[in-house]
C-alpha cells in the first residue's frame, strides 16, 4: 500500500465523503465550464447530494437534449415561487436579529451602569471596612459580583459586534442574491421584489406606472457568428446603455438571456415611450466591431412592449400584455416599441 492509499485509509469516513463531495462539486463545475461562485457552487451541491431534485431533474433533461447548462439557465431554472418564501425568511431573520442587537446593547448598557453603581458601593464599604466583619464580607461578596458582571458586559459586547458583523453579511448575501453576474444590474429575483414596492408606491401617491420588456433583436446569430464571449459584451453594451436612464423612479433590470425589464414610476406610458426609444435609437446609431476578430456586429437594437401597470386588475395582467406587445415588435420588424392596448388585448404603436 502506497503513502497515498495508506493516508486515505486513515483518513475518517466522514473525511473521505467530505473529499467525495469536493469531487462532484468540481466536476459538474467544470463538466458545464462554469465560473466558481457561490452561487454556482450552492447549486452544485444542492444537484450532486440531491437537495434540489427538481433542478437536478431539470439539467439531466437539459443534458439530454444537448443543450449547454449556463449560468443563465442555471439562475432562470432556479427562478421559482420560494423565493418569495425565502425573501420572507430572510426579512423574519433580520428583524429577529435587528430585535436581538437592541436588546443585547440595552442589556450591556444596563450592565454598564449596575457596574459603575456597584463599584461606588465597594469603594463605600472598603472606607468603613474598620466597622465590622459583616461590612468587610459584603464588600468582598461585592468584589466577586463586580468582577461577574465585568464579564458578563464583556460577553455581551462581543455579542453585540457579532450581531452587527452577521447582519453585514446578511445585507451582503442579500445584494449578491438579487445581482446578475455578467451585467451588474438587478436580476430577475430583484425586479419581482421591486415591482411590488413600485406598485405600492404608485398606489399610493396615484402616480403612473409603466412596466417595458425589452430583447436585443437578433441575438442568437450573433453568438453564433462571434462567440458567445462576443455575446457578453453585447449584453454588457445594451445593459449599459439601459442603465443610463435608471434612477429613483426609473429601474433597470436583466430579466433573463437577452431581455431586460424596465419600471417607470412618475410618467405617462407616451413619456415612458418617448424616453425609451430615445434609449433606442441611441443605441442602434452605434456600430460595435467583435475585438477578437475585428469582424464588426453590425447594428445592435433591441424591440420593446410597454404596458400601463395601473390600467390592469392586477400586475400579471400588465405584464403579460407588456410581453405581448413585446412578441408583436418582433414580429413587425423589430428595433421599435410599441404599446399595449388593454381595451382590444392587441398592440398600437
Amino acid at each position: 500500500m502506497d503513502d497515498g492509499q495508506e493516508h486515505l485509509a486513515a483518513q475518517d469516513p466522514r473525511e473521505r465523503q467530505n473529499l467525495r463531495l469536493l469531487d462532484d462539486i468540481s466536476d459538474f463545475i467544470q463538466t458545464h465550464r462554469l465560473e466558481a461562485t457561490p452561487y454556482t457552487l450552492a447549486v452544485a451541491h444542492d444537484v450532486v447530494t440531491g437537495a434540489d431534485p427538481r433542478l437536478a431533474n431539470l439539467i439531466e433533461t437539459r443534458i439530454a437534449a444537448l443543450q449547454p447548462v449556463t449560468m443563465e439557465w442555471l439562475e432562470e431554472a432556479g427562478r421559482n415561487d420560494g423565493s418569495k418564501m425565502l425573501n420572507t425568511l430572510m426579512a423574519k431573520f433580520e428583524a429577529s436579529l435587528e430585535e436581538f442587537g437592541h436588546t443585547t446593547s440595552t442589556a450591556r448598557s444596563a450592565t454598564n451602569d449596575f457596574n459603575s453603581a456597584l463599584e461606588t458601593h465597594v469603594d463605600e464599604l472598603e472606607q468603613v471596612s474598620k466597622a465590622g466583619m459583616v461590612i468587610s464580607e459584603l464588600a468582598t461578596i461585592a468584589k466577586v459580583m463586580l468582577q461577574r458582571t465585568r464579564e458578563i458586559e464583556q460577553k455581551m459586547s462581543r455579542s453585540e459586534m457579532q450581531t452587527r458583523a452577521l447582519q453585514s453579511n446578511l445585507e451582503e448575501a442579500r445584494r449578491k442574491a438579487e445581482l446578475d453576474h455578467l451585467t451588474g444590474l438587478p436580476n430577475r429575483r430583484a425586479f419581482e421584489n421591486m415591482l411590488e414596492k413600485e406598485i405600492e408606491a404608485a398606489s399610493m401617491a396615484r402616480a403612473p406606472l409603466s412596466i417595458a420588456f425589452c430583447d436585443i433583436d437578433h441575438f442568437k446569430q450573433i453568438n453564433d457568428a462571434h462567440g458567445h464571449e462576443a455575446g457578453d459584451r453585447v449584453l454588457k453594451e445594451v445593459a449599459q446603455t439601459l442603465a443610463r436612464i435608471a434612477n429613483e423612479h426609473c429601474y433597470v433590470s436583466r430579466h433573463g438571456g437577452e431581455e431586460f425589464a424596465v419600471l417607470f414610476r412618475g410618467k405617462m406610458i407616451d413619456e415612458a415611450v418617448e424616453e425609451l426609444d430615445a434609449i433606442r435609437e441611441a443605441l442602434s446609431e452605434r456600430r460595435m466591431v467583435n475585438r477578437a476578430t475585428q469582424v464588426p456586429f453590425g447594428r445592435i437594437t433591441f424591440s420593446a412592449g410597454i404596458a400601463d401597470v395601473m390600467a390592469y386588475t392586477n400586475h400579471r395582467a400588465a405584464l403579460r400584455a407588456a410581453d405581448n406587445a413585446l412578441y408583436a415588435a418582433k414580429h413587425a420588424g423589430r428595433n421599435q416599441i410599441l404599446k399595449a392596448d388593454r381595451a382590444s388585448q392587441q398592440t398600437v404603436a
